[in-house]
């Protein structure tokens, strides 16, 4: 077999990826453009893909017989035509919810502290030159006692409301689906969840139900100081309407993700004026070295069940 690794560079230097040598041959890129797919995945049985796009014009074109998303979303594989190919497409599910849901807090509480502003004070003039021993001039709130929202209640989102629950919020959520019945949280429709949630967090995929979810006909339903956070998918909130909104109002936004990664020079969030209520990370909730571990440990069992199954 041989095996051909399309974007190793999410994957990381710090990894050990030996697992695969066992498979056969194995040829790795850093990183590879559209013109460059078709051409590197040409005579390869095996492809492992981040992000790289795998579409019909691929599969046509190519012999590929297993694709292996190092990820749990597959959005950049066009899975029916794979189907029709009878190209097996596997994923990797559950690998990363703990980092996502450590990296949910770190947003929330940076938001929530104030920790830019009391950073800044502290490292330059302000609390050396202050009259009394602490700062309480731009004051933060407890999260316990307040409502958690919640858009996306799988796996990611249960282990927010736990964590949400341990610090004494009340948990509420929304099925972007419209199956998800859990009974041990208040469901709630979209529009009452964002008109009584102070912190609302997204963790769903990204679909025709979820595009646009949240925009400025909805997000002028928020609480004067709701602390927004979108660990999902870029395309869930309208990023246009959203930088405007963040200016015209007293919200907080926490972003994991964008719907175009890496951030574009002209991304309506570069003029946001507010910028203390905005916080954007380069969607690395998933990538703490022990989620990274499980990933590539998982893409390596599904390739020797591939093969067992063959």
């Amino acid at each position: 077999m041989k095996i051909v690794i399309l974007d190793k560079k999410t994957l990381g230097d710090d990894i050990d990826l030996g697992c695969f040598d066992r498979f056969g041959e194995v040829v790795m890129y850093g990183n590879t453009t559209k013109e460059e797919t078709l051409e590197r995945i040409n005579d390869a049985d095996i492809v492992v893909t981040n992000k790289v796009v795998i579409d019909r014009k691929i599969m046509d074109k190519s012999n590929i017989k297993l694709i292996c998303v190092a990820a749990t979303g597959m959005n950049n594989i066009d899975l029916e035509y794979a189907k029709q190919k009878g190209i097996v497409v596997k994923n990797v599910a559950g690998y990363s919810t703990p980092s996502v849901v450590q990296t949910t807090f770190s947003l929330a509480l940076y938001l929530i502290g104030k920790l830019r502003y009391l950073d800044d004070f502290t490292k330059g003039d302000g609390w050396v030159e202050s009259s009394i021993f602490t700062n309480i001039e731009n004051p933060y709130v407890d999260i316990s006692g307040k409502t958690w929202g919640i858009i996306g209640l799988g796996e990611i989102g249960k282990g927010v409301a736990k964590v949400a629950e341990a610090f004494g919020a009340q948990v509420q959520y929304y099925s972007t689906s419209g199956r998800n019945r859990d009974s041990e949280y208040q469901r709630a429709s979209l529009e009452d969840l964002l008109k009584s949630s102070d912190i609302i967090s997204i963790h769903a995929p990204l679909n025709d139900q979820t595009h646009n979810l949240l925009n400025e006909d909805n997000l002028t339903l928020l609480k004067k100081h709701t602390v927004l956070l979108n660990l999902g998918r870029g395309g869930i909130i309208n990023e246009k309407e959203l930088a405007i909104f963040i200016d015209k109002s007293e919200i907080f936004v926490g972003l994991d993700v964008l719907e175009k990664e890496p951030m574009t020079q002209d991304s309506p969030f570069r003029n946001v004026v507010r910028k203390e209520a905005l916080f954007i990370t380069p969607h690395i909730a998933w990538a703490s070295v022990e989620s990274r571990v499980k990933l590539v440990k998982g893409i390596c069992e599904n390739i020797e069940t591939y093969l067992g199954g063959k």
